[in-house]
């Protein structure tokens, strides 16, 4: 059974972006209205308020790498509404919710975020600390939580080590970068030259532009190399990593071709890693509301500092999606919705 504040005033319609078909977002993503979902069992409803696009987003957009296609649909995707991370308030629980109220202010995943209305798992949610915006909490749940579970599960970086982070100007690069900094790394970052202020001012030992200095070999010698966006063969970037070293891939788009695309050297890696020294790590984010939490806190306190630096109105929601997939974004786009 489901619970509200004031179940009359819950409209039964919503707006929402819809898709239809595969491809870019301005041609399969249409505004359209919807029924307002209902929580189930473990579930509440959130009126979101702010939403964020990221890579998950656009994979599921574009339908690649196309061996995910007989999963997410054929032809057009099982489920119509996109995004993942969001930021709003509870406006409906489901049985056997607890430790969230009505009106409680939340982030976490959903899918179908990109609407007035989505319905969530409890479990997936985290209250949102006073003092923390809307929009800095919807980047939370999937760009900020990963880059600390990368930094923290995946690379468990130390301090005083060297760490090479790849793709430092992407939503996910730019909270690796803190979070390995709040670890006590020394770290280089690689990205663009249009990014370079953007990178350098979250405090970086040394900035690489990949375009200038483009091999690995010549970046130096790192005790850690964390990777989202270059692509890169496995025995090129271990040149970069000490003999004891940890690489770990997070993601690279463009790269392995339309049925693998970005997930070929995961697919490598564990073979390729029992027969190396160097420690080979694959990152699959996990959506954990104690994680989103941690992060949430960390804004709150002020021990990682938003890197939200475009916030766009919902009838802007294709173009900022588009914006994400030609990488023309430095740090986080964050869409309202009014």
């Amino acid at each position: 059974m489901t619970t509200t504040s004031s179940p009359s005033t819950l409209p039964t319609t919503m707006r929402a972006l819809e898709q239809h078909g595969y491809g870019q977002a301005k041609a399969v993503l249409h505004e359209r209205t919807r029924p307002v979902p209902t929580p189930g069992r473990g579930q509440v409803l959130v009126r979101v308020e702010a939403v964020s696009p990221d890579s998950g987003t656009i994979h599921l957009m574009t339908g690649s790498p196309r061996m995910v296609r007989p999963v997410i649909g054929l032809r057009t995707p099982r489920q119509p509404v996109p995004g993942l991370a969001l930021a709003g308030r509870v406006v409906a629980l489901g049985a056997g919710v607890t430790g969230i109220s009505l009106g409680d202010r939340v982030a976490g995943t959903a899918s179908g975020a990109f609407a007035e209305y989505a319905v969530a798992s409890a479990t997936k949610l985290a209250i949102i600390p006073d003092g923390v915006s809307m929009t800095d909490a919807a980047a939370a749940p999937v760009s900020y939580a990963t880059a600390l579970q990368t930094v923290q599960d995946a690379a468990r970086v130390q301090p005083g080590q060297r760490v090479l982070v790849i793709g430092a100007g992407g939503g996910v690069g730019a909270a690796v970068v803190q979070f390995a900094k709040r670890a006590g790394a020394e770290v280089t970052a690689v990205a663009s030259a249009r990014k370079r202020a953007f990178v350098e001012g979250l405090g970086v030992a040394r900035f690489i532009d990949y375009r200038v200095e483009s091999t690995p070999a010549a970046w130096g010698t790192f005790d850690v190399v964390i990777d989202m966006a270059d692509g890169r063969p496995l025995h090129v970037l271990r040149r970069a990593l000490t003999p004891r070293g940890t690489l770990v891939i997070v993601g690279a788009d463009g790269v392995g071709g339309p049925i693998l695309e970005g997930f070929d050297r995961q697919m490598r890696l564990p073979l390729v890693k029992l027969f190396v020294s160097q420690r080979l790590v694959a990152v699959v984010q996990k959506e954990i509301g104690d994680t989103v939490s941690s992060v949430l806190e960390a804004l709150a306190n002020g021990s990682f500092r938003s890197t939200v630096t475009s916030i766009r109105p919902f009838a802007e929601a294709t173009s900022a999606i588009d914006a994400i997939a030609a990488k023309d974004i430095a740090g986080k786009v964050v869409v309202t919705v009014p």
